[in-house]
């Protein structure tokens, strides 16, 4: 069976002023970025910039998606995570031109393909998924649904557009986050506090340990590592994908701090940008944070 979490209640509450100020010191250089801090344990929203906008704003999540599905996978004993898949440097489905921008590699192990984002490895995990399938396991995470936490902050908000995956082509690139899904920011923050809880809940258990440890690998040294600039421990994964009209890339930093133990999630979404360019959105706010502060 599919790994399920239930949220706790998620309390009202204003802005933590040192989260907020760390948020507001890295808006200064991403003016246009819409940032959330989340608390772990309690759901509340600490401090957020663009608020409204982050309510509001549909995208497809790219590579932030590559996580959620393989911790499910794991934990339902559906995927081997010794199992090597070497990159094809050229990857291209249905047209979309899906090459990886991380270093020639040997073949990657799960825990490996997480930290550097490969597209070739998450392509065939895909293709290990039957119809109707990832509706299914993204839809305990909270990223299809409202959260009700921008309601909470006084803000109106949009609920994910998701299209079951009729064929395999259109099934990898969902679970690439290319096609077929746009989230809010907000529900990417929820599906990755659902994770933490998940692995802060399971800690010795296979799925947690390969999750857990990608994401750290990801912000030290992998796809991610602009994020580990701000001198704060933190694990995470960056996304890039286009808009639904246009060739314009958008980018994602999904993230959480520490890295063992989090106490925050951390989700920066720039409207023009790339992952990487979040994720050092990311590195400044924890670099100002309270947690730096002390």
């Amino acid at each position: 069976m599919l790994a399920v979490a239930v949220f706790a209640s998620q309390a009202v509450c204003q802005p933590a002023p040192n989260w907020q100020a760390a948020v507001a010191n890295a808006a200064r250089a991403a003016p246009d970025a819409r940032t959330l801090v989340l608390d772990v344990a309690s759901g509340r929203l600490l401090a957020s910039h663009h608020l409204a906008e982050s309510a509001r704003t549909l995208a497809a999540p790219g590579s932030t998606l590559k996580p959620l599905v393989l911790y499910q996978l794991l934990s339902a004993s559906r995927w081997n995570p010794d199992h090597r898949v070497a990159c094809d440097r050229n990857l291209v489905i249905a047209g979309h031109r899906l090459a990886c921008s991380h270093p020639l590699s040997p073949p990657f192990t799960a825990r490996e393909a997480l930290a550097w984002s490969c597209n070739s490895y998450f392509a065939q995990v895909a293709r290990s998924l039957a119809p109707g399938e990832l509706g299914r396991m993204l839809r305990p995470t909270g990223l299809l649904r409202v959260t009700g936490i921008a309601a909470k902050n006084g803000a109106t908000e949009a609920s994910a557009e998701f299209r079951e995956p009729g064929n395999s082509n259109s099934m990898q690139l969902a679970v690439l986050g290319v096609e077929g899904i746009r989230i809010t920011p907000f529900e990417l923050a929820a599906a990755y506090r659902w994770l933490a809880m998940e692995i802060a809940a399971h800690p010795d258990s296979v799925a947690a340990q390969q999750v857990r440890e990608g994401l750290a690998d990801s912000a030290a040294f992998g796809i991610a590592s602009a994020a580990s600039r701000g001198g704060v421990s933190v694990a995470g994964k960056t996304g890039t994908a286009e808009g639904a009209s246009t060739a314009q890339t958008h980018g994602w930093f999904a993230g959480l701090s520490p890295a063992v133990n989090p106490r925050v999630v951390i989700v920066v979404y720039l409207p023009s940008g790339r992952g990487a360019d979040a994720a050092r959105v990311a590195a400044d706010l924890l670099a100002h944070s309270p947690k730096a502060r002390q």
